[in-house]
């Protein structure tokens, strides 16, 4: 087996392969796109950190690539749909950088607190600005957290050893689990009103996307100060300028940006009050060296013995077993990604319920697809095959498992029921032929529709005129529509419709649909 290290790991992974009898390994921390294109046919392994961009050509001149490794959380650049579908197991290494990215947060909080950079700078510039840089304490101020996931609760325990008082927004955890961490959960627009500094913690989805917006500002404390190390776009940088300019934010320290590098026009790079560093959260010696080992293990372990550990893409399933409960992983995936995407409230109690031929097999793994597809959306972290079950204990989410002998309407379904703090929502899925994924329910109404790609969730009225004026408004957004699935359950009441669509909708024309006659709810999907 022959393993490339295309970008700088410690020393100690690459030992890791090298003592490995069996594997042969190469590095090249400087190859190019095009080289590695043309090389990536002799290897059976990959390792990168996030350099590299393991782009669908590249997958596709993967003649005998097995594995790819990432050190670190994120995989977002290694195309993992290319991927899955050409059998390539995806690993990353979860937790990893979890304490070195809060802590880096708290010393981007510190640092505005202290203005500790423009200190410096000040000093080496031969100058002695005493009042100038006047600081403030941190003892006794708010500090609000938008998302408390792995990172968040990291930073709020920090927090509370330097005597902040510490609240909350996050719908997706419960009362318990936050009194555990002893925080004070809150409103969204409480958060932002009460937040003397704000430290965002949320994943980077369709509905985080420009999240902390004009809108947003105008709620907010007058002299907040603002952290942001968990991922670019969150902020909108465009509203974020302004906010500064007009005194609502007295500061900003930001670690990701909405492109990376930031162009140099970035009126953000130019302003005294903001505070910046490139992309260093993961950054520590401590934290390279830890994920970097484990990523060298992992692969070297696939390579050698077949185990798969912490993939993003592959549940644990023998190998006998993957060819019969595949589609029904992949089924249960999009069904919990679904989920998580639509639902609110914080999840108290996750039911998946099986019917028909697929209860003859051990589901465990199916279950495991569906928690990771709801809390993948969810939380600041990356949630795999692997570390899925241990995420939803901590949060304190009960998973259960049944087996049915309810009569169907196919050969095989599966149904997920998350019950929340607001209620209990539940979308049924089954597989025609033998591999096609399909949602044939979502909550009380029946339909037909593919969970794959872009969806526009609709929740209306059923009344004359509304796939119309949907239609209409997507069109002159310039979006184009693949398909449209229509339930409902008695004419005149409630209906839902699922419309395939080729691009994500822009948040400005999400909001003019809600503004639409008899529109009740509206959901931009990604799966």
């Amino acid at each position: 087996m022959k393993v490339l290290i295309s970008d700088n790991l410690s020393q100690a992974a690459v030992d890791v392969f090298k003592k490995t009898p069996g594997i042969d390994c190469d590095v090249d921390t400087k190859i190019t796109p095009e080289e590695l294109k043309k090389r990536i046919k002799d290897y059976h392994g990959l390792a990168v950190r996030s350099r590299t961009k393991v782009t669908s050509e590249i997958i596709g001149a993967a003649e005998n690539l097995k594995v790819i490794g990432r050190a670190g959380t994120g995989v977002d650049n290694i195309d993992v749909v290319a991927a899955t579908k050409k059998g390539i197991v995806v690993m990353n290494t979860p937790g990893g950088n979890t304490i070195t990215t809060a802590e880096h947060a708290i010393a981007m909080l510190m640092s505005l607190a202290r203005y500790v950079p423009q200190a410096t700078a000040s000093m080496k510039r031969g100058e002695w600005e005493k009042k100038k840089f006047e600081g403030t304490e941190v003892t006794d101020k708010t500090l609000g957290i938008l998302g408390v996931g792995n990172i968040g609760s990291i930073v709020a325990q920090r927090a509370q050893g330097l005597k902040m008082n510490v609240i909350a927004y996050d719908p997706y955890i419960s009362g318990e689990a936050a009194d555990k961490l002893g925080i004070t959960l809150v409103t969204l627009d409480d958060l932002y009103r009460q937040s003397d500094f704000l430290s965002i913690h949320v994943p980077l989805t369709n509905e985080t996307r420009n999240l902390v917006d004009k809108e947003a500002f105008g709620k907010m404390k007058k002299g907040v100060k603002l952290v942001n190390c968990a991922r670019g776009g969150i902020v909108s940088e465009k509203d974020l300028f302004g906010a500064i300019k007009a005194g609502v934010v007295s500061g900003a320290a930001l670690d990701v940006f909405e492109e990376e590098p930031p162009k140099k026009d970035n009126p953000l790079l130019n302003l005294d009050e903001v505070i910046l560093t490139p992309h260093l959260g993961a950054s520590t010696a401590e934290a390279q060296e830890k994920v970097a080992l484990a990523i060298a293990e992992q692969m070297a372990d696939y390579l050698t013995k077949g185990t798969i550990r912490n993939a993003v893409n592959v549940p644990s399933v023998p190998a006998e077993l993957l060819a019969a409960l595949g589609p029904y992983i992949k089924l249960a995936e999009k069904l919990g990604s679904f989920q998580g995407q639509t639902l609110r409230g914080a999840i108290e109690e996750i039911t998946v319920e099986y019917s028909g031929d697929v209860c003859e097999y051990d589901v465990s793994p199916i279950t495991i697809a569906s928690v990771k597809g709801i809390l993948d959306r969810v939380m600041d972290q990356y949630v795999n095959f692997v570390n899925a079950p241990y995420v939803a204990k901590e949060r304190g989410i009960k998973v259960i498992e049944i087996k049915s002998s309810r009569p169907i309407d196919f050969a095989s379904s599966v149904t997920i029921k998350v019950r929340t703090k607001d209620g209990e929502h539940t979308v049924e899925g089954a597989l025609f032929g033998k591999s096609e994924p399909r949602i044939v329910k979502i909550d009380r109404f029946f339909l037909d529709a593919v969970p794959d790609g872009y969806l526009l969730f609709l929740h209306n009225h059923d009344k004359a005129g509304v796939i119309g004026n949907v239609g209409t408004l997507l069109a002159e957004g310039g979006v184009n529509i693949a398909r449209l699935h229509l339930g409902r359950q008695k004419a005149g009441e409630e209906a839902v419709s699922v419309w395939n669509i080729d691009t994500p909708l822009s948040k400005g024309l999400t909001q003019k649909i809600l503004k639409l006659p008899h529109i009740i709810s509206a959901k931009v999907v990604e799966l």
